[in-house]
């Protein structure tokens, strides 16, 4: 019998929703890859607007 909506047992929350949890993490490393590779790009390397514009500086005088 249930108690104001509430089970016995409870109910498995982790267990389901493991693939999206691993999609999701797939999905970021991706975007991660993907935005680090453009920043590097030739095209957006000296640009004032670059975040890491003095990293990568520093990088290509090695």
């Amino acid at each position: 019998m249930a108690f104001l909506g509430l089970r016995k047992w409870p109910t498995p929350v982790v267990k389901p929703l493991w693939p999206f949890m691993v999609a999701g993490g797939i999905t970021l490393f991706l975007i991660n890859k993907a935005q680090d590779s453009g920043v590097r790009s030739a095209e957006w390397r000296n640009d004032p607007r670059n975040p890491h514009a003095a990293q990568l500086a520093k990088e290509s005088l090695h």
